[in-house]
């Protein structure tokens, strides 16, 4: 999102808000609710360089999303419900359904308390690798080694490529290229180019990893929490565009079953890697099904229709952009307006 992309949206938002359009047309626009999509919640840092900041929102927002959603003409629901309203005709409020992703350590932390002191309904899709400690987090590798360093060298296409990673402005453009290069690398590619980042700028992924992911034991502190829902997101979270077809179903299947060992249930909901347009296809919905999940969950900006008008396996959700901090576009979001210009890079 551009500064001016972003000052554009900004002020449709708030002149949308304003002219209370949101309120007139959300009946006709809205569906029968909207699935919010959060990952990271911590405090706010002063790094001058975080390209990951549209993941993440602070405690403070999520506080104030929160008790604004009480106010609003909405209905707080699990998973569950919003499955449940997704089959049914729509009646009554329109409905929120609060989602996290990741499965980082900071939601036990700074969410949970939030979420639990509130008494709201929430579910929380783990990839089942992170939280046992072997995951990858190739992303959080890439964002330090480009952090702390001038310049940046990497094999690609088989042949060197340099960055100049000296200004932030060099160092988000890095980012943002290198990031889009790694998505889309099938998985052992993937795992060569993350070993060479790491090597070549004394990464230490596994601890990088497991001291950012959520363990057994945090899940496990509110799981019988009976607001709590816990889904899957595969083993090690893989976008399944980049996989063979059955490496893909091996990944859902499993992430269902392990999650499935150590919980006290069975993990009905799931949510796509990633969930954008390049990370998953209609091959990958069919497997949601095939896997035994009641629903899986995307990326993709859009508002749930009753009546089954929203594919239960391919539930559109609003991923939240956390550089964003106006109720006032959130609540213009929740009414089903403008979801486009909502949705992150």
């Amino acid at each position: 999102m551009s500064y001016r992309t972003g000052w554009r949206a900004a002020l449709a938002f708030e002149l949308t808000y304003l002219s209370g359009t949101h309120r007139l047309l959300e009946g006709t626009y809205g569906g029968a609710g909207i699935i919010l999509k959060f990952e990271r919640v911590r405090p706010p840092r002063q790094d001058a360089f975080q390209p990951l900041k549209s993941h993440e929102i602070t405690p403070g927002f999520l506080d104030r999303a929160i008790r604004a959603l009480k106010r609003w003409p909405v209905d707080i629901v699990g998973i569950d419900e919003a499955c449940r309203r997704a089959s049914a005709p729509r009646e009554g409020l329109r409905f929120v359904a609060l989602t996290f992703d990741g499965g980082t350590r900071d939601f036990i932390d700074f969410a949970y308390p939030l979420l639990a002191a509130h008494e709201v309904p929430f579910t929380l899709y783990l990839p089942s690798a992170f939280a046992d400690g072997l995951g990858a987090m190739w992303w959080l590798a890439l964002e330090q080694a480009i952090a702390t360093h001038d310049r940046i060298s990497l094999m690609i296409d088989h042949r060197q490529r340099h960055f100049e990673t000296a200004s932030s402005v060099d160092k988000y453009r890095a980012y943002y290229y290198l990031d889009s290069w790694m998505r889309i690398l099938p998985p052992h590619e993937l795992a060569v180019a993350t070993d060479d980042l790491c090597k070549r700028y004394s990464v230490d992924l596994a601890s990088l990893s497991r001291h950012a992911a959520l363990s057994w034991d945090d899940v496990a502190t509110f799981v019988s929490n009976p607001r709590a829902t816990v889904g899957s997101s595969t083993v090690n979270y893989p976008a399944l565009a980049n996989l063979g077809d059955n490496a893909a179903l091996r990944e859902i299947a499993m992430g269902r079953a392990v999650t499935q060992a150590a919980l006290p249930y069975a993990p009905r909901h799931f949510a796509f890697p990633f969930g954008d347009e390049r990370s998953f296809d209609q091959r990958h919905i069919a497997m949601a099904g095939e896997a035994g999940f009641a629903s899986a969950v995307t990326s993709i900006p859009g508002v749930i229709r009753p009546d089954s008008g929203s594919d239960i396996h391919a539930l559109p959700r609003l991923a939240w952009d956390g550089r964003r901090t106006s109720l006032r576009a959130l609540r213009v979001m929740v009414s089903g307006l403008m979801l486009g210009a909502g949705a992150r890079r």
